[in-house]
């Protein structure tokens, strides 16, 4: 009887973990979808801003970065871009693709920023799971972090 129950549960551990896996896949691909469709391009205009903010960090680093005065935002008048922009999505993304470059992978900074959100839905859902599962349990978890995973597709139908 013991041996049973521990058989159970350790296949429950493994048939737990595929799910969680193929959750964290479903949440990237979801996100990969104008990728697939057309090609790795970016679309409208907030992430092509946040994508020449990021190309300059790269470029220039952080020093040059925190000082930017931007001409081109805001037209006429300019920006100045270090003190006023949410830093968090640009340091994420120069990290991550100065870390390819160190690692001898070239991949442009349009490509990291592409790709990072769809990483980032991965871990996101993943998060989801380990914090709902402490509070409510497993099968909470995987419930939250599955329903997490298919927001942007909801919205996707939705708005169409």
């Amino acid at each position: 009887m013991a041996g049973e129950a521990t058989l159970r549960k350790a296949i429950g551990g493994v048939l737990g973990f595929f799910i969680l896996l193929l959750i964290g896949i479903l949440a990237f691909s979801i996100r990969l979808f104008s990728v697939i469709k057309y090609e790795s391009v970016i679309h409208e205009f907030d992430p092509y801003f946040n994508y020449r903010v990021t190309q300059f960090l790269t470029s220039n680093g952080i020093y040059d970065f925190w000082n930017w005065f931007d001409d081109r935002t805001w037209y006429p008048f300019g920006r100045v871009i270090g003190g006023t922009v949410y830093p968090g999505l640009t340091l994420t993304a120069g990290s991550i693709w100065w870390l390819l470059n160190n690692l001898n992978i070239p991949l442009s900074v349009e490509t990291v920023g592409v790709f990072t959100a769809p990483i980032f839905s991965a871990n996101a859902a993943w998060a989801t799971y380990l914090l709902t599962k402490e509070v409510k349990g497993t099968g909470a978890g995987l419930t939250a972090a599955a329903l997490l995973a298919m927001v942007t597709l909801y919205s996707c139908i939705c708005g169409k």
